[in-house]
């Protein structure tokens, strides 16, 4: 699967803008601030009906404009057909997306059809922030390949947001009702478990991967480990949801459940977050990026689309090279790599023998 095609009108910084893809290796290049980077989040979009970088559509919209659109033409290389998908959102209207052309009734049917893998100068974050971070970063490994996992997380989400409101009711009304709390706790407790041991089945089934990526980016120096923290290691939901009945009363906003989860990452039995180098957190952090590609290849048989974001700079000069040895090996499928420098980009991916294409970017392009 790759993206062979892709068509933008006023998303973000560009105001109309086609690309023709390389289903290999493709070097996007451009001084600082000229639209790289929209580039790739016009594709992320495509891929998962959402911005890599903002919660909000309103945010992709091109100043002085009230909408925009993103077309991308997707070939199957196996069933040798092709896919047009549309992403178009309008200020006050919201936010569409087709295949060709049939509307889907929930984005959710969406995910996972096209995987994809951003590598990006944020990725430290997932070992820096909170739990949530985290959270959302295995979460939607999962959903890629897990449809049903997906539904029920958002069931799950939509269910506590309810209960939380309940609850805040409940406070400013000075009263509690038992019965009506019972109801929404008979709704969470099966999707609460439902999750806790999909996300555990998963961490144990790609920690091996993880594992393999790390000892080749640190050529194995470090043992690294990934474990996750739940309550529901220790009691069952039911029992989690009544010890902490008179906490949620008090607070308005429910204390238990699968939504506070963390996931420890440590080296050497050590908290990366703590007490890792900003180079042990830089290869902690792409091996589980690299695995995340892997797994996702292992269960649905397609190679994610990967995305390179500002790689040269922001990665030191040992692990880009450990990289894009896999590139050059055919690890990887079609790869998108932004950078400021096109004599930098040729020369690293000509020295490898890497097949590419080159697109220049510059501000007049989108203005």
């Amino acid at each position: 699967m790759f993206l062979q095609h892709i068509t933008l009108s006023n998303f973000k910084s560009y105001e109309n803008a086609e690309f023709d893809f390389s289903e290999n290796v493709n070097g996007i290049v451009g001084e600082n601030g000229c639209g790289k980077t929209n580039l790739l989040d016009a594709i992320y979009y495509l891929c998962f009906s959402k911005s890599f970088f903002s919660s909000q559509d309103q945010y992709s919209v091109r100043f002085n404009t009230d909408f925009f659109s993103i077309y991308g033409d997707f070939v199957n290389r196996v069933q040798q057909n092709s896919t047009r998908i549309g992403c178009t959102y309008k200020l006050g209207k919201g936010k569409s997306m087709k295949a060709n052309k049939k509307e889907y009734s929930r984005f959710s049917d969406h995910i996972g059809l096209y995987p994809l893998v951003m590598v990006s100068p944020y990725d430290n974050d997932i070992i820096n922030e909170g739990s949530e971070v985290r959270r959302k970063f295995f979460d939607m490994i999962i959903s890629q390949f897990d449809k049903e996992y997906l539904q029920q997380l958002i069931s799950y989400q939509k269910i506590i947001l309810q209960r939380n409101t309940l609850l805040k009711n409940f406070i400013e009304h000075g009263n509690y009702d038992t019965s009506l709390i019972e109801v929404f706790n008979n709704q969470l407790i099966p999707l609460g478990e439902y999750i806790y041991q999909k996300r555990k089945e998963f961490i144990e089934k790609i920690l091996p991967i993880f594992n393999q990526h790390y000892q080749y980016l640190s050529q194995g120096l470090e043992n690294v480990n990934i474990t996750y923290e739940s309550r529901l290691n220790e009691m069952t939901f039911e029992e989690g949801l009544r010890q902490n009945e008179w906490s949620d009363r008090r607070s308005g906003y429910t204390n238990f459940g699968i939504h506070k989860d963390d996931f420890n990452f440590l080296i050497d039995g050590r908290s990366v977050k703590r007490f890792g180098s900003q180079g042990q957190q830089k290869s902690y952090a792409l091996a589980l990026k690299l695995s995340q590609f892997d797994y996702i290849f292992e269960r649905k048989g397609i190679k994610p689309i990967l995305l390179l974001d500002d790689i040269f700079d922001k990665l030191d000069k040992k692990r880009t090279s450990q990289l894009l040895d896999l590139v050059g090996k055919d690890h990887f499928g079609q790869v998108f790599i932004t950078d400021t420098d096109e004599v930098r980009v040729n020369a690293i991916l000509n020295e490898r023998q890497i097949d590419h294409k080159i697109f220049r970017i510059n501000r007049m392009q989108n203005d």
